[in-house]
């Protein structure tokens, strides 16, 4: 196993860079904006913002690496996004904090696909599913990392600005001082909701309302904290205990969904979290030990959802058309990121903290709703007609390459997918 990671830890160093820079960046603004006065609404718009810049990043990714490369592209996402964090600290107000989160979610999701087409080049069928395995604990971990750091000293300061800007320059040295080839050109994804839809419509649609949930709660979630008057400890933990909770849910939901009809393991996913919506909504807990429950019953919800979501797309999908369902899937979450902060910023200006959970019980209510109707119409596949279920990232740190990483039916084939020429 040790021989398989030596020759990719350059790699896998640098990406563990960025992502801890990414888990700074990610929590300091909403912190700091709420300790400089900024609204509900504005901090929302910042959740708005990110998730279109990192659409884009996404989508104009793959022609920019094709006219200059892997490591000039990489090396300029890098740079830009620390240039975005650090222009944070000089303009501290929303109408320049929304643009230049934008840039960061566009530099972000533009390194993340250079890197990971870097490790899918190294991975062979032997060890991709261990290799992909790695990178997804190096997600979570360097992502906690990052959002705990915050606890070491004052968010009222430069301090955490200069870190976060300074990791993302350590991400590209390992790549700039690399002497492996480039890797083939990045995968491009010719998306066609509407066959999606014809093939999963509870998909498409359980993918927008995890889309609107869990932007909401991941933007705002340090909002809610300091509204209630949270210790800036038990905010970073209330931010980071959900992701570490839908990580390790995604074990045993991953066996359940083999098992039986992924449609209904969705629904009791969605059940439970409507029961910690519940809990923020009815009993308003203003206290450590309650928040942290209820925040880790909610992200062990939320975050192994997104998974099951793919599993059951691909379950319809095509044959060797993993690759445009996944990218498919990804994109309209990126609607629902886009409208979630703005709707949950909405409802904690009009409604308080509890705002944010009154937005992801909607959402979550009305995955339910949709589920159970769509369950009603159409009989469940086989369990010889299902595709393995795959452990993820969580889907706002996806691209169409965690796709490719990922999957284990390479080549893929089809009129969809193009690589566009170096």
């Amino acid at each position: 196993m040790l021989s398989q990671i030596l020759p990719i830890s350059s790699l896998l160093l640098g990406l563990s860079f960025l992502l801890f820079a990414g888990g700074i960046n990610g929590l300091i603004l909403p912190v700091r904006g709420a300790a400089e006065g900024f609204s509900a609404v504005s901090l929302g718009v910042l959740g708005t913002g990110w998730a279109i810049g990192y659409i884009a990043g996404c989508l104009m990714t793959a022609k920019l690496v094709a006219s200059v490369g892997h490591i000039r592209s990489f090396s300029v996402m890098c740079a830009l996004a620390a240039v975005a964090i650090l222009a944070s600290l000089m303009f501290i107000t929303p109408y320049a904090w929304v643009p230049l989160r934008a840039l960061s979610g566009f530099c972000f999701a533009g390194a993340a696909m250079i890197a990971e087409s870097w490790l899918n080049e190294r991975a062979d069928s032997n060890n991709r599913g261990r290799i992909f395995a790695i990178y997804t604990m190096i997600s979570l971990v360097a992502t906690m990392g990052g959002q705990m750091t915050l606890t070491l000293g004052s968010t009222n300061t430069f301090l955490f600005f200069v870190v976060g800007a300074m990791f993302y320059c350590l991400a590209l040295v390992p790549t700039a001082i690399s002497s492996s080839a480039s890797p083939k050109p990045l995968v491009t994804v010719q998306l066609d909701i509407g066959s999606q839809w014809k093939n999963s419509p509870v998909a498409v649609f359980g993918v927008l309302m995890v889309g609107v949930s869990n932007s909401a709660f991941g933007t705002l979630a340090a909002v809610y904290g300091n509204r209630i008057g949270l210790a800036l400890s038990t905010i970073a933990l209330f931010a980071s205990i959900p992701i570490l909770a839908g990580a390790l849910a995604q074990i045993p939901v991953g066996y359940l969904s083999d098992r039986m009809d992924r449609r209904r393991v969705l629904i009791g996913l969605a059940l439970l979290a409507i029961c910690a919506d519940l809990g923020f909504i009815l009993l308003q807990p203003d206290g450590r030990f309650l928040n942290l429950v209820l925040s880790g019953l909610f992200g062990g919800c939320i975050f192994s959802m997104y998974p099951v979501i793919v599993a059951h797309a691909s379950d319809h999908a095509p044959p060797n058309t993993h690759i445009q369902t996944s990218g498919g899937l990804l994109f309209v979450y990126g609607i629902g990121a886009i409208a979630g902060p703005l709707i949950a910023g909405v409802g904690m200006y009009a409604g308080g903290a509890s705002g944010l959970f009154m937005t992801t019980i909607c959402a979550h209510v009305l995955l339910v709703a949709f589920g159970l109707w769509r369950i009603r119409e159409r009989d469940t596949v086989s369990d010889e007609e299902k595709v393995q279920f795959q452990f993820a990232p969580l889907a706002r740190a996806s691209t169409p390459e965690t796709a490719v990483f990922g999957t284990t039916d390479q080549p893929v084939d089809g009129p969809h997918v193009h690589s566009d020429p170096e």
